[in-house]
């Protein structure tokens, strides 16, 4: 474990003036980078926690924000946000393009070693910035298995990670399936993990607050999705990289960084 700071970040995107939470390991010296997103309810101390953990393993991390430094707890009001989003993907690029160059100008990142791993709605942007050609190193998503512009994922240009609950009824089997045939026609290099008994949204603790049917956490897969993410990192996005011999990769033990709720 190493020693990080973390710090406010604003910048406009999508109209709106984000509020971002950026965390930093230790050190002086420039590090790969995560851009992490929010599920639709926004950002919340659920995704700062994970950008800290990341940081404690090294990376430079932003948590970033879909609603203007709001978390949209009432489900219609999240929903009358993020349905418009989910259907444009030029608006989901604005986001993930803002963020992305506040995560690029840090002077700690390194701007050629970046991945993008979100949850719902941030994991659609994660995705939407691959279809959009962005050179990522790895993009993964929870919860996000979602379609887009047709022939536009032949734009992707790294592995893409999915996870999913076998159970959830927002990203049911046909749209884990349509997902899956346009990264294989794309040629992308993909993966799908589906969390037997999990719903929508497994991996994010209870909230005191209603949500929409079809959510619930399940702790046991919570901490496998984490794990998962963190191997996509080190197999994508290692910590060192040898010029002679190419990466050098920084495999975590098991269950090492995980974000408790």
């Amino acid at each position: 474990m190493t020693t990080m700071t973390t710090r406010t970040v604003e910048y406009p995107a999508d109209g709106l003036t984000m509020i971002g939470h950026l965390a930093l390991p230790a050190g002086a010296d420039r590090r790969p980078a995560v851009l992490l997103g929010p599920e639709g309810m926004g950002l919340s101390d659920v995704e700062r926690r994970r950008a800290d953990a990341l940081a404690e393993l090294g990376y430079v991390a932003l948590a970033f924000d879909l609603h203007g430094g709001r978390y949209l707890g009432a489900p219609e009001e999240m929903l009358a946000r993020c349905l418009p989003l989910l259907a444009d993907p030029d608006r989901m690029r604005g986001i993930g393009h803002a963020a992305l160059d506040v995560l690029r100008a840090e002077p700690r990142t390194d701007p050629d070693r970046i991945a993008a791993v979100g949850y719902g709605t941030g994991g659609a942007v994660g995705l939407e910035l691959g279809r959009d050609g962005v050179s990522l190193r790895a993009i993964g998503t929870v919860n996000a298995t979602t379609t887009g512009r047709p022939g536009e994922a032949a734009r992707i240009r790294c592995p893409v990670w999915a996870g999913v609950g076998s159970e959830d009824p927002i990203m049911p089997p046909a749209q884990r399936d349509a997902f899956t045939a346009e990264m294989q026609a794309a040629g992308v290099d993909w993966r799908l993990t589906v969390y037997g008994g999990a719903l929508h949204a497994f991996h994010h603790p209870p909230v005191d607050h209603p949500t929409v049917p079809g959510v619930g956490y399940h702790p046991q897969h919570a901490r496998r999705a984490w794990r998962d993410v963190v191997d996509l990192l080190a197999e994508c996005l290692p910590l060192t990289e040898d010029p002679g011999q190419g990466p050098v990769r920084s495999v975590p033990r098991p269950g090492m960084c995980v974000p408790q709720p």
